[in-house]
């Protein structure tokens, strides 16, 4: 009998867990969405081998299983059941994953005060991890608990911060549930939420320099520790760094920024080409969505208007993933673009001689060479600031397009 593995919920929507599992060697994982009433019926079906469970049911699994590991009893809440000779164990390796995430990060809780925002199910895991990892005090941040977002002054000596609401999920990103300066003895961040790749709270502290971890590694990590329940096996954790890493080039965009006229579009499309990836012009979407091409909508509506417009758009389009994405020249003045590029983007600034740069239909480029080196003296720092890395277009664009796919491919890291 071919045996059923996968992940259960009630709305799973979009999710890695089929190709984590692909990757680590079981390929018939799958999702299945399953009805309150019918999860009882569905755990107790003759050839089920094994399970994840997310959402709403990891409390809920307890009524149906036989046993329950020490780690998921103490946390409350199963994510992984096993069924082994018809008796359903249930596994909580959520907390597995947690470790692994905030070891990876160079995050240490023992003898550290610990906060953790929220008080949901992935809380009580958190809270477990701090007690394991010998937490000198672990708070709770709730909305309305004693201790919550009107008075985090109270809690203002945290050393680690754990953020395990959805708050700077995709879409809603890149908001954050907390501004890090409340804590300014901070030693380590961690963020449950792995969409995106980086969240306004992993972003805040990249650029405040306080060590850090995302949800993509406790995601991975902990369906490597469910895969070895599955199938009683040992897995490396090289494993997971491999699969964390190819996953992150999967979902990261390609951003091009640069100079009007720099050959951004054209890169673009023979990325698009190379890659196989979707392009997506934030100048053709503001024409498709206005009616009017970005130079003319400049000239009538005033470039305010339309850098709000770009960076509306550009928040849209840096919500999907895997794309090869061109920007307009100036979206760099607009600080509030950085992080919607940055959020789920490796940034490429295609750089141009002066000279050779393209100017027909550009109302900011006019003026001659002139003209054009006072827009470059003004936009260069923007550009150096935005960008991940600067690649050269003065010879071939197939030369450019392979230099930022090559770099791409070697250096998107998670």
């Amino acid at each position: 009998m071919r045996r059923v593995f996968g992940l259960v919920g009630r709305k799973l929507g979009h999710s890695h867990s089929p190709a984590i599992h692909a990757m680590l060697g079981c390929r018939g994982y799958k999702l299945y969405e399953v009805e309150p009433e019918e999860l009882g019926g569905f755990l107790r079906r003759p050839d089920l081998g094994a399970v994840n469970v997310t959402i709403p049911y990891k409390r809920d699994v307890f009524d149906h299983v036989d046993l329950v590991d020490s780690a998921a009893m103490e946390i409350g809440a199963v994510n992984t059941i096993v069924n082994r000779n018809g008796e359903l164990t249930g596994f909580n390796t959520d907390i597995d994953g947690l470790k692994y995430a905030l070891r990876r990060g160079g995050i240490d809780l023992c003898g550290k005060k610990t906060v953790i925002l929220g008080s949901g199910g992935t809380s009580r895991t958190a809270t477990a991890a701090a007690k394991s990892l010998g937490a000198r005090e672990t708070v709770i941040i709730s909305r309305s608990g004693e201790n919550n977002y009107g008075n985090l002054e109270k809690n203002a000596d945290a050393d680690i911060l754990i953020n395990t609401t959805p708050v700077g999920m995709s879409p809603n990103c890149p908001a954050s549930p907390v501004d890090l300066r409340a804590f300014p003895r901070l030693l380590g961040v961690m963020d449950v939420v792995y969409n995106p790749i980086r969240t306004g709270l992993i972003m805040q502290a990249e650029e405040l320099g306080i060590p850090h971890a995302g949800g993509l590694a406790m995601l991975v990590a902990q369906a490597k520790a469910a895969e070895e329940l599955f199938f009683h096996k040992e897995i490396d954790d090289s494993k997971i760094e491999e699969i964390t890493s190819a996953l992150t080039r999967n979902v990261t965009n390609v951003v091009l920024i640069g100079m009007p006229g720099c050959g951004k579009t054209t890169v673009g499309k023979f990325l698009a080409r190379m890659s196989g990836r979707e392009l997506v012009d934030i100048d053709k979407l503001v024409t498709s969505r206005t009616g009017t091409r970005p130079g003319d909508l400049i000239t009538e509506r005033g470039e305010a208007e339309f850098r709000r417009l770009e960076t509306e758009l550009l928040r849209e389009v840096m919500a999907c993933t895997g794309k090869i994405v061109t920007t307009g020249g100036g979206c760099v003045t607009v600080p509030e673009n950085y992080p919607i590029l940055h959020q789920s983007g490796r940034i490429y600034r295609v750089d141009r001689q002066l000279d050779m740069l393209a100017t027909r239909g550009r109302p900011l480029s006019a003026g001659g060479i002139e003209g054009l080196r006072a827009l470059f003296e003004t936009r260069d720092p923007l550009y150096a600031r935005f960008a991940d890395v600067t690649v050269k277009n003065d010879g071939t664009l197939q030369d450019a397009a392979d230099k930022i796919w090559s770099d791409f491919c070697e250096n998107t890291r998670y």
